[in-house]
């Protein structure tokens, strides 16, 4: 009998990328809670919730009556300690010019440089007053403190705000970019590290893609920016984020997706077909046709491609023929005819022309 004929496949060495699939969820890249920072009752709000405000723009208005007339008592206080301070400064002069012709004690030379030295601190402390009066009655205009969409306004018209506790009046998201916060296993993540020689500290260039719901990549990939350095002692999982594009404003934060982690590359691996990789007790192996053109059998180790491949990295030497088809035919150390493999052909079909025999190498 002739040598049973087999599909080979030659191994060659290869750079991929290592992906994994992970669930994410969604984070607004900035947020902000929008505070009454005064007390007093809430005039009206100025903007329109769900919309786009920008850094600075006016959202709320409360009742600046209140604030304006403290203004004023501040601005009144302020002329008051001036008048004394002047009152004082004349004293003091006088006394000063008396003073060297014994005119005045030295007792009431020093009163007066006191009473002058206390006015000019009573007027610094009724400009601190004035200024105090002056911000809390800008804060009557309840502006946003950063630019992203405003939210739903969490206080009526009336209510009374800022008695006690700075009250919450809505909150503001910046959703271009967005946060994608995914997890890792430590170990995995550790294996991933050593396969690329990259620490994953968000300076690499590790890319994400999200996963749609109706199974399409989102168009613009994210990088991630952050490893977490403690392990969660619970999951045993590290905390990773990466920044996605939003331009369209299309993702909201909160929700879950789907993503691809390219955590890196690996060298020097070989992708086969599932159909080339076997298993028994002792585990994965692989069928090679040697340069004398009988089979050998090779233990190797195997991780998962994401796709319909396996990724050898270990047990496999470059331009080895794999059998991919006609396992059943062979045993180790008997001959076998290696020819191309043909997916056609493993799929049912007919191969379009017969394959001469592979090259030994």
């Amino acid at each position: 009998m002739p040598p049973p004929e087999v599909g080979v496949v030659a191994a060659k060495a290869e750079t991929v990328p290592l992906q994994r699939d992970l669930v994410g969820r969604l984070a607004p890249f900035r947020s902000s809670d929008v505070r009454a920072r005064v007390a007093g009752v809430l005039q009206k709000r100025l903007y329109t919730e769900g919309s786009e405000v920008r850094q600075g723009q006016p959202l709320f208005r409360i009742d600046p009556a209140p604030l304006q007339a403290a203004l004023s008592a501040a601005q009144a206080d302020l002329a008051a300690a001036q008048a004394s301070y002047a009152n004082a400064k004349v004293a003091a002069d006088r006394a000063r010019q008396l003073a060297p012709q014994k005119f005045v004690s030295k007792s009431d030379l020093d009163n007066a440089e006191a009473a002058e030295r206390s006015a000019a601190a009573a007027v610094q402390q009724a400009k601190a007053g004035v200024t105090s009066a002056r911000i809390n009655l800008g804060y009557a205009n309840v502006t946003a403190p950063i630019s992203g969409r405003a939210g739903k306004q969490q206080v009526t018209e009336g209510a009374l705000v800022g008695q006690g506790d700075a009250t919450l009046l809505t909150t503001i998201d910046q959703i271009d970019p967005l946060y994608v916060n995914f997890s890792i296993g430590a170990s995995e993540l550790e294996q991933l590290r050593n396969a690329q020689g990259v620490s994953l500290d968000g300076q690499g260039k590790a890319r994400v893609d999200v996963v749609l719901a109706d199974g399409s990549l989102y168009p613009e990939p994210g990088l991630l920016d952050f490893s977490d350095t403690v392990v969660d002692p619970d999951t045993g999982a590290i905390t990773l984020r990466a920044r996605l594009p939003n331009p369209g404003k299309t993702l909201l934060p909160g929700s879950f997706v789907t993503i691809k982690a390219t955590l890196g590359q690996r060298a020097d691996v070989f992708l086969l077909p599932q159909a080339a990789v076997l298993r028994d007790a002792n585990g994965a192996y692989v069928y090679v046709v040697g340069a004398d053109g009988k089979v050998v059998r090779k233990n190797v180790a195997i991780e998962s491609a994401g796709t319909a491949k396996w990724m050898v990295t270990s047990g496999l030497a470059a331009n080895d023929q794999v059998v991919v088809s006609g396992q059943q035919k062979i045993k180790e150390g008997t001959p076998a005819k290696a020819v191309p493999w043909q997916p056609a052909a493993a799929n049912g079909a007919k191969p379009q022309q017969a394959a001469a025999p592979a090259k030994a190498e």
